[in-house]
């Protein structure tokens, strides 16, 4: 009677075969979905623009210059200025004219200008890597009709920009696999080195990582540029791409990334092999494999930090307040993330896949795992500081919402998580002694009938009655009689072999689900960890909303160029503009006094330094006051030269209370004139 051997289980062998795959495939499924959700919004704006935006001057500018919240990159043709008819009126030549905590720049006019409407389209790449843009009108004499289009698609939109951000969360997912995935296995279950799934699972973590970072890199140049898919293929502009600091990271991360691949071939070849053979080995050897273990995890350590350490020193916490805090928190937050998150996916794959974890090794990553929350939540507070500012803006901005949903979801993954350490007290500690005695069953003379009839009587006593059944039915064909052993002498039908390995295999894989599913403990905490992991995908889709919205701090600074002044009764509000307007002794600051800051009659008092820090006698300065809440102003006011360098007005009237901008005009030669401006509290 021909045999036919039965085809494995397809649904529950294949799903746990996949299951790596299908945790990165969510990832990066994840990531795209929220990267589509929340676009590019980069953390710099444009704060203030000289001329404003709609404003009608009576005489052609001779530069227009632009303030924005934070550091930007800009380049030569980052600035354009274009006529009526859409002709460029500007020299092409970017002015920096950034002074201390004021970013500003600027592009000269060609002189001779004549009465209409300009555009100003500008474009730059903000401090975290996000290219922002934007556009303005200004009209000289009176406004007229312009031909001037300019494209609707935003810097780092488009195609472009959804297949950049895809690779830039893809990136996210692969480093919390690579780096979470090789913890779990050097501080929690040693002896996982030797699993295949959770090979697979580090493997794919590396190739997304590196995948991404490839196409980050190059992708770069029309995600910050044009926005064609045409511009990846520049030459010249993958150069220019390597030459900032955001290319420099992607090429320093790609060199980790192959010390990562060594580590990677050591952990899962000479380490895993001294694994397997823990349990003969001498002395010596096991001291051997002890320092292997130790220096697998020293080594990867500095890898992982320094990959880390591309992201700090590329992002906004290379900029700011506090960079050299910021850089090493970030980078320890990163890690502690990885960490647990990725530890997390190992375990389940663990769980899922390999019934004969021990229980200590499930202890010691929740040990692991309490210690990234804790260096989390230390690394996450400050940062929130950092960003946000004050405490109104923890309510008041859209920022801070999300960072008290975010605070939400790590409250409930740490609730999820203790009791994911109340299963693991229920955990047997000793594998279901069936799946030791079931391979010696199964002799060399014993024919598959014997086997078959042994592998589901086994499968009935370790498990339930149900689980039994699974087990006969991984071990007969369906409607067909067990395969019969070859003779002795007999020559090997090839068919015949791989039928017979394949019926082994498969009673093996469900004698093995049996085994894991008899105890109520593991199951518990399968399932357990299953939350948790759910938990964290939606954390994971919060944070990279917050990644994209604008900081509380950034928010304030935009609304006016830093915190404003606090006037209080009966004392004179004093500031401190710097300016610079572009030509020879360009720069100094006006120092501005209100006496006494409040609402009613003023005396105003304004004082310009140059660079020396003496006295600079202006040809022109002027100073309007408005009140935005309100639509009140601007107030010009025009003082008097009372002496070199020092200029005064009295009765300077402010009907109202509230949050008033200065904007103080400075004219240092002819053609040469900027405006800056603070906002002071009045009331």
């Amino acid at each position: 009677m021909t045999a036919t051997a039965p085809a494995p289980p397809p649904f529950r062998v294949r799903a746990t075969a996949s299951l790596p795959r299908l945790a990165l495939v969510l990832a990066a499924l994840l990531a795209a979905l929220f990267t589509a959700a929340a676009p590019a919004t980069a953390h710099a704006a444009l704060t203030a623009s000289d001329p404003k935006d709609g404003a009608v001057v009576a005489t052609a500018p001779a530069q227009v210059t632009l303030s924005f919240s934070e550091e930007v990159a800009m380049g030569d043709d980052s600035i354009r200025v274009m006529d009526p008819q859409g002709k460029r009126v500007d020299t092409g030549e970017l002015r920096n004219m950034c002074s201390g905590s004021v970013i500003r720049y600027g592009t000269a006019l060609h002189s001779g200008l004549p009465d209409g409407t300009y555009t100003v389209a500008w474009q730059a790449v903000s401090a975290d890597s996000h290219p922002v843009s934007g556009a303005f009108t200004f009209s000289v004499g009176a406004p007229s009709a312009t031909s001037v289009s300019l494209p609707a698609q935003k810097a780092g939109g488009g195609p472009v920009g959804i297949a950049y951000g895809i690779a830039r969360y893809a990136a996210y997912a692969g480093f919390t696999v690579l780096v979470g995935a090789s913890a779990f296995i050097l501080l929690c279950w040693r002896r996982g080195s030797a699993e295949r799934p959770l090979q697979k699972l580090v493997v794919r973590g590396w190739v997304t990582l590196t995948a991404a970072t490839l196409a980050m890199l190059v992708l770069r140049t029309p995600y910050t540029g044009s926005g064609k898919v045409a511009d990846a293929f520049d030459l010249d502009g993958l150069k220019a791409v390597l030459e900032t600091k955001t290319g420099a990271s992607f090429v320093s991360r790609l060199l980790l990334l192959g010390a990562a691949a060594l580590f990677i071939a050591v952990l899962f070849g000479a380490y895993a092999r001294r694994q397997k053979n823990a349990g003969a080995q001498t002395p010596e050897e096991a001291k051997d494999t002890g320092d292997l273990a130790f220096g697998l995890g020293i080594g990867g350590t500095v890898v992982a930090a320094g990959i880390a350490a591309t992201w700090a020193l590329a992002e906004h916490a290379s900029t700011g307040i506090q960079t050299g805090i910021a850089m090493p928190v970030d980078i320890l937050h990163l890690l502690a993330v990885a960490t647990w998150l990725g530890g997390l996916a190992a375990l389940l794959v663990a769980l899922r896949t390999a019934p004969d974890i021990e229980r200590s090794a499930v202890r010691r990553f929740s040990r692991v795992a309490f210690i990234s929350v804790l260096v989390l939540t230390a690394t996450g507070v400050y940062q929130s500081w950092r960003q946000l500012g004050s405490w109104s803006a923890l309510t008041g901005t859209s920022y801070g919402r999300l960072l008290l949903i975010k605070v939400a979801l790590v409250a409930v993954l740490v609730t999820v998580a203790s009791f994911s350490r109340k299963w693991t007290g229920k955990l047997a500690d000793t594998v279901v002694e069936e799946r030791v005695a079931e391979p010696a069953a199964v002799g060399a003379g014993s024919d598959v009938s014997r086997e078959t009839s042994t592998g589901s009587a086994s499968a009935g006593s370790a498990g339930s009655a149900g689980s039994a059944g699974s087990a006969g039915s991984a071990g007969s064909a369906e409607g067909t009689e067990p395969a019969e052993p070859a003779q002795a002498g007999e020559p090997v039908d090839p068919k015949r072999a791989a039928q017979l390995a394949r019926q082994a295999a498969a009673r093996e894989k469900a004698l093995e689900n049996q085994v894991r599913d008899a105890d109520p403990g593991r199951s518990g905490l399968r399932r357990s960890v299953l939350a948790e992991a759910g938990v964290a995908v939606v954390l994971l889709a919060v944070t990279t909303v917050l990644t994209g919205t604008e900081p509380g701090r950034a928010v304030e600074q935009e609304a006016g160029r830093g915190s404003a002044a606090t006037a209080v009764p009966d004392r004179a509000i004093k500031i401190t503009l710097p300016y610079d307007t572009g030509g020879q002794n360009g720069k100094g600051s006006v120092r501005v006094e209100l006496d006494p800051g409040r609402v009613g009659a003023n005396t105003l008092h304004l004082w310009a330094d140059g660079p020396d820090g003496k006295p600079a006698d202006l040809p022109e300065i002027k100073i309007s006051f408005t009140l935005p809440a309100k639509e009140i102003g601007p107030l010009p006011v025009t003082p008097d030269r009372a002496a070199p360098g020092h200029w005064t007005a009295s009765g300077v009237q402010l009907p109202l209370t509230g949050e008033w901008r200065i904007d103080v005009t400075v004219r240092t030669s002819d053609i040469d004139q900027t405006t800056v401006q603070k906002n002071v509290k009045i009331g």
